[in-house]
């Protein structure tokens, strides 16, 4: 598997090849702006040679130039709900931690924290009981 291409926007890489309309919906809500008009700054990666990439592989696919704070997976969970909850790898503090997103909250996180206005831990703590962030309470 080749490395994961260089941005300076977070990368959001297409794991499961299942659905290509759940695809072609995640697309389409990361580049809706939010009520108050806010995106997130994304780099969509397609790339079938990434199926099945899991967090832990994709941390060894990463470029050491890419500084983005975040790697966001679309994988098998994401794509089997109207939600499209990805999973986003926080790649700061030595150690690698997730949470999941309803994409069309993807700006919230991804904002916040490439600008550093909030910490990973804000968001793990908002997260509802089945483990998602939905943007209720942060």
């Amino acid at each position: 598997m080749k490395q994961l291409p260089c941005s300076l926007e977070a990368l959001v890489v297409r794991t499961d090849f299942s659905a290509t309309d759940a695809w072609d919906a995640l697309r389409v809500a990361l580049y809706t702006p939010s009520r108050d008009g806010f995106l997130a700054n994304v780099a969509l990666v397609n790339d079938g040679q990434y199926e099945g990439l899991t967090p832990e592989r994709a941390l060894g696919l990463i470029d050491p130039a890419y500084d983005h704070p975040l790697l966001v997976l679309a994988d098998s969970a994401t794509v089997t709900s109207a939600e499209l909850p990805l999973l986003v790898v926080y790649l700061r503090d030595g150690r690698e931690r997730c949470v999941r997103v309803v994409a069309a909250e993807l700006w919230s996180i991804e904002n916040n924290l490439s600008g550093a206005n909030m910490d990973f831990e804000d968001f793990a703590r908002a997260v509802d009981g089945d483990g998602v962030f939905r943007n209720n309470s942060c």
